[in-house]
This record gives structure tokens, C-alpha cells and sequence, in this order.
């Protein structure tokens, strides 16, 4: 508040003259002040987003309890990674359920983020050519099912709102188109396919583990890419096992460097090769799968048990085809299973060897279904009593893979997890693994993939 003092006569032209001014100055005032009030949400959210860019990375995450079940796929390909080729037409298909029910006014945008996932600090109108936001509109509330729930649907990118550049992007999803009313975040990449890349499965160069990892050797060509690598570490490098990111293994500087030619072939992009995965078939509520133990429904929810596990480190390997951690929304009760599938209670057991906990040591079930995190939601709880580890993660019908994992209970960080004690780890194990090349030029703020390349552990034997 501003107090004015006025020593000068009412009725004096110069008084009049001031006092009209003043007025005016005073409107103007009010006016903006109610367009800085209005914009309340906006200035909020944009504090939330500088705050995000300058301190952390942005993991797949979902911040409302009630939506569930978030893929984002190429579209018509279901165990896709979602990747776009840069101004090419290609579209991911997003789908998600609120089990709140009802309709809510939801939008998506994308970020752009480096190669670690942090938030690129690019302004969004460098990435995103057409609108910063687009709305959701196609939605279908379920049918059949027990569980009432709205299913939502969306092909990314819509025309109107596309991304300009190559790199890592992280889209949103949120409410009435306030970027702070977060439901969830997912990642997906954006490549400008520009540099060529070889890449095979060798035998780690460490002998202890000839019988237990597997190694990529990469090679990447730049030659076409019309790039200037003034350093070799202008070029960087991100091997991922199964399309997990928890797990990935980042180098900055090639063993090799000549002109256009970057090696990269040491133990850096070595990875436990674990074992195929363990799965559970809830496309079917009604009849018994081959690994459940019993259904248990009532008119209030379905409880699926599976039946009670233990560790296969000790066993002889086998192969058998899997979807290497992911899961697909199937129902063989009902015609579609986007809006017709039911949701389960479904309750995990592991018996750890001895019925002894592990010491210091906490266990996860791990995969697709829960989201490759080591949180509350898959940690496992041990029963003393019955000398068992236990959990129950709410599933939409479906095929799921999974796995347990140990971690530290103390630090919990999933790129240091084990398998040595629940599923052990084979040489022969068939994996997947996703090569992605960033360039990042002097003077540059932002991260460029240039290129990814996939390769089957199975092309190696």
C-alpha cells in the first residue's frame, strides 16, 4: 500500500490534473494485479518445472493412486519400446484407467530432457512444434467387469502438437490443464536416425564372469551424420537390458576413437544375463492358469493366488520364449480387452532358502508391473511365521512377466540389485538389448539421439 501525502490546493488545475493521472495509475495497477491473480496457476506450475530442471531426474511414475495400468507403445505393437522417428508420421498409442471413474478434463505435453533425464533447459516452443498442451478426449468407461473404471486413450503425437527435435522426452498427463495437477509421467525417445551403429553379444573380458553376464561390443559410424566431433566425448552411449533404464549403462568416452569411427568394448556394458522370466496368465478369471494356486471371488473383489516360489539359481537352465519383463492387457472373458478386462488382487509367495529372511536385505517382485521400482508397492514383506515372503499388487487381466530381486534395505537402488539368490544368472539367457547414440556439439544445450540399434542375446549362440 502506498500512502500519498498532498499539500496542494482541491480546486487548483494542477490538483485536478494529478488526481485524474493518479486514477488511471491506480487502474492500471488493479488490472494487473488481477491478471497476476489469474495467473496463479501458471506462475505455480512454472516454479514446480524450474524446480524439477535444476534437481532431479524424472522417472515412469504415477502420482494418483487411481490410475492404473499406464502403457505407451508404438501403436499396433504391444510390447513395443515407445520410440518415433523424427518428422516420420509415426504415433505411440497411450492408454491408462481411473479406477475413480467418471470423466476428468485431462491433457498431455512433452518435456525435453538430457540423456540422464534430467529436464533440458530448452524452452518447450525449441521442442514442440503446434500447441504446448493437447487435450484427451477419446475415453470409454468399462463394461462387463466388476471393477468400474474409465479407460482413457490417446495417439501421440497428435498433429497439432509434435516434437521438433531428436532426444529423450518425457511426456505428462495432467488435470484441467494445470501442469501442477500431475497423474503421471512417462518416458519415450525421439531419434533422427543419422550415425550407423554395429553392435554384438561377446563374453565379458573379466573370466569370473564368462558363465553369468553378457557383453555388448558397439560400433558407431558418424561419417553420414554431418556432425562435427571435435571430442570423442561429444559422442555418448546408452546400452539398455530389456528396455529397462534402472539398469542402463552410460559411456561418455569410446575405448577406440579415429575421425568418424568410435569402439566401445569394455566391461562398462556388461550385464548379469539373469534368467528367462517368470510369468502368470490372468487373462482368465474364471479358470484356473497353470501357475495359479486358487481364485478366491466374492462380490466385492477377486483374489488370485499364485502358486508359492522359490529360487531357480540352483536349477538347471532352460530356455523358453518370454516377453523379457514386460506384460500385455489380455481377456479371454471378454471381447475387448482395454475396457472389459477385470482388476485382481494378486498375491506373490517366495520361500527363501532355509525359510530364512535375508539378512540386511530386502526382496522385490520385479518387472513391467511394477514399473522396474524398488518401492513399498513391490517390496515384499517376510512372514516369520510361515517363513515365506509375501505381497499382493492390484493387475488388470492379462500376461505378465516378472522376477525377484534383492536389493539393500538400506539403499534400495535397483542398478546394484541381485538375482544370485532368487533366479540366478545364465550366459544363455535370452535378452534384449537397445543401443542409443546422443550427441551433444559444443555450444549445444540440448542432447541429439542420433541413432539406436537392438540386438538379441540369442543371435550370439
Amino acid at each position: 500500500m502506498f500512502v500519498l501525502t498532498i499539500t496542494i490546493v482541491r480546486k487548483s488545475k494542477l490538483f485536478r490534473i494529478f488526481m485524474a493521472g493518479f486514477t488511471h495509475f491506480s487502474q492500471y495497477c488493479n488490472a494487473l494485479l488481477n491478471k497476476l491473480t489469474g495467473m496463479k496457476t501458471i506462475l505455480t506450475s512454472f516454479l514446480v518445472l524450474l524446480f524439477t530442471a535444476g534437481h532431479s531426474q524424472i522417472p515412469d511414475q504415477v502420482y494418483m493412486p487411481d490410475i492404473r495400468t499406464v502403457t505407451l507403445t508404438r501403436a499396433g505393437d504391444a510390447l513395443s519400446y515407445p520410440i518415433l522417428t523424427l518428422n516420420s508420421g509415426d504415433q505411440l498409442q497411450l492408454d491408462f484407467d481411473d479406477l475413480a471413474g467418471g470423466y476428468k478434463n485431462l491433457y498431455y505435453t512433452f518435456l525435453l530432457c538430457n540423456t540422464d533425464w534430467s529436464v533440458s533447459n530448452l524452452p518447450s516452443f525449441d521442442y514442440i512444434k503446434g500447441f504446448q498442451s493437447t487435450r484427451i478426449t477419446n475415453y470409454r468407461n468399462s463394461s462387463i467387469s466388476e471393477i468400474p473404471y474409465t479407460h482413457y486413450q490417446a495417439t501421440i503425437p497428435d498433429r497439432s502438437s509434435v516434437p521438433s527435435r531428436s532426444g529423450n522426452y518425457m511426456l505428462k498427463v495432467f488435470r484441467n490443464n494445470d501442469t501442477a495437477d500431475l497423474l503421471f509421467t512417462k518416458r519415450f525417445l525421439v531419434v533422427d536416425s543419422r550415425v550407423s551403429i554395429a553392435a554384438q553379444i561377446k563374453q565379458p573380458f573379466n573370466s569370473q564372469y564368462f558363465l553369468t553376464d553378457q557383453r555388448v561390443q558397439v560400433v558407431v559410424n558418424t561419417a553420414n551424420a554431418r556432425i562435427n566431433t571435435m571430442s570423442p566425448q561429444d559422442l555418448k552411449i546408452v546400452v539398455l537390458q530389456n528396455n529397462i533404464w534402472n539398469t542402463a549403462a552410460m559411456v561418455d568416452r569410446p575405448g577406440i576413437y579415429r575421425g568418424n569411427y568410435f569402439e566401445y568394448n569394455d566391461d562398462q556394458t556388461s550385464f548379469p544375463s539373469g534368467r528367462e522370466w517368470r510369468w502368470i496368465d490372468l487373462r482368465s478369471l474364471r479358470l484356473l492358469s497353470d501357475r495359479m494356486d486358487r481364485i478366491v471371488d466374492t462380490a466385492r473383489r477377486t483374489d488370485v493366488y499364485v502358486r508359492p516360489e522359490s529360487q531357480r539359481s540352483q536349477q538347471v537352465y532352460f530356455y523358453y520364449r518370454d516377453q523379457n519383463g514386460r506384460y500385455v492387457i489380455e481377456n479371454t472373458d471378454g471381447n475387448n480387452p482395454l475396457w472389459q478386462s477385470d482388476y485382481a488382487y494378486v498375491h506373490f509367495t517366495f520361500a527363501p532358502p532355509g525359510g530364512r529372511a535375508f539378512a540386511g536385505k530386502d526382496l522385490y517382485v520385479f518387472g513391467e508391473l511394477t514399473n522396474y521400482r524398488a518401492d513399498d508397492n513391490s517390496r515384499m514383506i517376510y512372514n516369520a511365521d510361515k517363513g515365506v515372503y509375501e505381497s499382493t499388487l492390484y493387475l488388470k487381466q492379462g500376461y505378465y512377466n516378472y522376477s525377484y530381486v534383492i536389493a539393500d534395505s538400506r539403499n534400495p537402488v535397483l542398478n546394484r540389485f541381485s538375482l544370485d539368490n532368487t533366479e540366478g544368472n545364465f550366459t544363455n539367457t535370452e535378452n534384449v538389448y537397445t543401443v542409443l547414440v546422443y550427441y551433444r556439439g559444443f555450444g549445444s544445450r540440448s542432447d541429439e539421439l542420433l541413432g539406436y540399434t537392438t540386438v538379441s542375446s540369442m543371435i550370439a549362440r
